[in-house]
């Protein structure tokens, strides 16, 4: 009754979202009356200072790095301490985290991970969406203000702002489908570092937990339900930056079973190397009550995210090889955004001897104001091409799991899955507008939109063998697409549904080694205006209606050892298909119709821990992605066909006490920025690092970021503008450059 009453209230609530549309007219807009027979069922200056700068900073990081392990190397057990009691001496526990750990017998691919904390805590970074990096091939950059999401880049894809890669945070989703700047728009401002306990990530179509936007693979993000510690931190560095961050669990009650109530939130800004500047406010809040144990508990917890920015956008490269923008100049001057996410999210887990029930529900509110000129008066030379993108929404669902562990599957043992996932979006006027200064001067289109999902999913581990074991699975996906436009021709209604079979065969461990291969089908669903458009709103001519849900296909063969002692090396090739890239434009308010494509690449990864005060790791990732069939050149614009992230700390680990040293290289390669091949952008590395001390209740940090200075760009794209004093479009690459060299320093306070 535990079990079913749940999954009867998710199913009632499903259904009756459907159906209130007969049901109660009044609560709902005219468009949702329509009959069921207009559904359909179908199957994108030179100064010394400047010379001796760069020196400075290098050698801060090297010298930090290199004074920490000398510390530490001096002391071969610097670790062990004398027992006050006896003159025992005692060894401290040695932390094993994220993607060194051994999960030989545990991992169904080599290519799936987890990446602890801690481990996210004690790298240098610039912005909170690169905590992302954590996955091996990932790149992110940004070519806007600070408030707005990430550029994400990942197996040869352009994944835009999350399109692609699905996001969740304790299995509530991040990823916006039906977006007003972008399908699958995944904004990670509202991650407070210090309340990450981990992040589990997965590539490929392999998966039947991740059905819509996953196919090249997904990441959730896990909070504490416990505090290991309050913290009380501040940051301050340059160019404005500052940040203060509060956190503590507490007791609610007298009774060791009782409650606890965790409290955190912190502010932010920054003004940033802009000319114009970036004035980014944000504050984050959070509140978690968790009663029980690792077995058994409830998790109810509240968040609050709001945050407010000025943008530079990309500008046109011509601008500043003329002299007439500065690197970090602007075109317009009233680009930026306002975004809030509000959500309320229940976890109850129940185990026992033979099975383990998961219920989650989530609720969010969702608002986004963004304003953006790209092409700044190509269209308009008058009034500027500025146009503002907003909505609002409501998004509700949940996911109900049960597994059964002790089971047997003809005469090996057996553990089998049974999820039902459901979600609703609910937009009220998500809209386009053309502006000038944020002034609304006409409107492009405005819709509300409807739309549901639901998805059950299997997934069966067998394990034949000591040697062998086999995970299946499946999962059925339906989806409604409801809109009410207020272009005549685009309303409407359609239903879609798809299924996407998953193998995974696990050979080993031999000699701390195991050998898989993997394959499945996934999807992603578009915009749900392309898929009811049948008028451009723009030049008001007839249009084709896409493909509600896009098939792919993937699979992968790969590798994991721990035969070298205190190293965890992983090799994975790995190749996907997709039918169609077809994607709506929000900028344009239309759809876009492209060719189908084949990626297809190889990656390695290597951690190693050769002393307790020291941890190396290294990822790289070869990518070929091309286009099928497609009249205007095979290459995938903007796919970073290499990249490679590695670094090192030294010292202190984890919440050790003492010194601790970090320095990461990231390096991605040229790309394509047309389909011909004939344009590309320039690579791109940067080196951050960081040096600290940490007591049993005190860690002082300080960062570098950027620390050759190198004038790399963190976007490159081509495309036609045209500037208010040139007298045609011009075709030009268009960046956002990458932030210059930084220092920023934290004080952080434990309890």
């Amino acid at each position: 009754m535990r079990v079913v009453l749940p999954l009867l209230i998710l199913l009632v609530g499903f259904l009756f979202d459907l159906v209130s549309r007969v049901v109660d007219p009044a609560l709902i807009r005219a468009p949702y009356l329509k009959p069921l027979a207009h559904l359909q069922i179908s199957g994108p200056q030179f100064t010394p200072m400047k010379m001796i700068r760069p020196f400075l900073a290098l050698t801060f990081g090297v010298c930090s790095s290199y004074s920490t392990w000398l510390a530490y190397a001096a002391d071969p057990a610097p670790h062990k301490r004398e027992s006050a009691a006896d003159g025992e001496v005692s060894l401290e526990e040695i932390v094993v985290m994220g993607k060194r750990s051994d999960v030989l017998g545990i991992a169904p691919t080599a290519s799936e991970g987890t990446q602890s904390g801690e481990d996210l805590r004690a790298r240098p970074l610039l912005r909170r969406g690169e905590a992302l990096e954590s996955v091996p091939g990932m790149v992110v950059t940004q070519h806007a203000g600070g408030g707005k999401a990430n550029q994400y880049f990942l197996r040869g894809f352009n994944l835009d702002h999350g399109t692609d890669f699905a996001m969740s945070l304790d299995g509530m989703p991040i990823n916006m489908r039906t977006h007003a700047h972008g399908q699958g728009y995944a904004d990670l401002n509202l991650l407070m570092p210090e309340l990450i306990e981990r992040v589990d990530y997965f590539k490929g179509t392999y998966t039947a937990r991740n059905g819509d936007l996953s196919s090249a693979g997904s990441a959730d993000f896990h909070l504490f339900d416990v505090l290991p510690k309050g913290f009380a931190s501040v940051e301050i560095g340059e160019r404005g930056y500052y940040r203060g961050a509060l956190g503590n669990t507490f007791s609610v009650g007298s009774d060791k079973n009782s409650g606890k109530l965790t409290i955190a939130g912190e502010y932010n800004g920054y003004e940033g190397p802009w000319v114009l500047p970036e004035n980014f406010k944000r504050w984050n809040g959070v509140s978690r009550y968790f009663v029980g144990n690792q077995d058994d508990h409830l998790a109810l917890t509240l968040m609050g995210y709001h945050g407010k920015w000025q943008s530079t956008d990309q500008v046109p490269l011509r601008a500043i090889e003329s002299g007439q923008l500065n690197r970090f100049g602007y075109v317009d001057p009233s680009n930026g955004g306002i975004s809030s996410r509000y959500s309320l999210q229940l976890k109850l887990q129940q185990r026992d001897a033979t099975t383990t029930t998961k219920l989650d529900l989530f609720g969010v509110y969702y608002s986004l104001d963004l304003f953006s000129n790209f092409t700044y008066a190509m269209d308009n030379p008058i009034q500027g091409d500025q146009f503002e993108q907003t909505e609002k929404r409501y998004v509700l669902g949940g996911t109900l799991s049960r597994t059964w562990d002790s089971l047997q599957w003809f005469g090996g043992d057996a553990a089998f899955t049974l999820g039902l996932q459901t979600r609703t979006d609910l937009i009220d006027g998500i809209g386009l507008y053309k502006t000038e200064q944020r002034i609304r001067l006409s409107t492009v289109r405005v819709d509300d939109v409807r739309e549901n999902s639901i998805g059950l999913f299997a997934e069966n581990t067998v394990r034949w063998t000591p040697w062998f074991r086999t995970v299946s699975g499946v999962r059925a996906d339906g989806f409604l697409f409801d809109v009410s436009a207020n272009t005549i021709g685009n309303s409407g209604g359609e239903v879609a549904g798809i299924v996407s079979p998953k193998f995974s065969a696990i050979f080993g461990p031999w000699k701390k080694t195991e050998l898989y291969a993997n394959f499945g089908t996934g999807f992603h669903s578009n915009d749900a205006r392309g898929v009811n458009n049948t008028v451009d709103v723009t030049a008001g001519t007839p249009l084709s209606r896409v493909t509600p849900l896009v098939r792919t296909v993937g699979g992968e063969v790969g590798v994991r050892t721990l035969l070298i002692p205190k190293v965890t090396a992983t090799f994975t090739a790995w190749t996907l298909h997709s039918r169609s890239e077809l994607v709506y434009v929000g900028d344009a308010g239309t759809n876009e119709p492209g060719s189908a494509s084949r990626r297809y690449g190889v990656e390695g990864a290597l951690y190693w821990a050769p002393k307790d005060w020291l941890t190396v790791d290294g990822e790289l990732a070869l990518t070929r992605a091309r286009f099928e069939n497609n009249t205007a050149g095979s290459y995938i614009p903007y796919s970073v066909p290499w990249m490679f992230s590695g670094g090192f700390v030294v010292g202190a680990q984890g919440q050790k006490k003492g010194w601790f040293s970090g320095t990461r290289l990231r390096f991605f390669g040229k790309r394509p920025l047309i389909e011909d091949g004939s344009v590309n952008g320039r690579e791109t590395y940067t080196v951050n690092t960081n040096v600290g001390y940490r007591t049993e209740r005190w860690e002082s940090v300080l960062e570098c970021l950027n620390v050759l200075n190198r004038k790399d760009r963190d976007i490159e794209y081509l495309y036609d503008s045209q500037l208010r004093t040139e007298a045609a479009p011009v075709t030009d690459i268009h960046v956002h450059p990458a932030e210059p060299r930084m220092f920023r320093a934290r004080l952080t306070y434990r309890w």
